[in-house]
């Protein structure tokens, strides 16, 4: 079994569990409150709330 890191939510402090091929930029969703969080660095791990994305209407 792969070692897996844990880290916690930026926003409600709950434990997220990592997979171990974890790319910088990715998105991951908080299973306890549900909001987005973007990996900004890899070692050490650091998440952030991922930004809003914009309606275009089409523009």
């Amino acid at each position: 079994m792969k070692n897996r890191q844990q880290v916690s939510c930026p926003e409600c402090d709950a434990s997220i569990i990592l997979s171990s091929n974890l790319d910088q930029g990715e998105i991951l969703t908080c299973s306890d409150c549900s909001v987005e969080l973007e990996v900004r660095e890899i070692n050490p791990v650091k998440l952030e709330m991922a930004p809003a994305e914009e309606e275009d209407w089409g523009e």
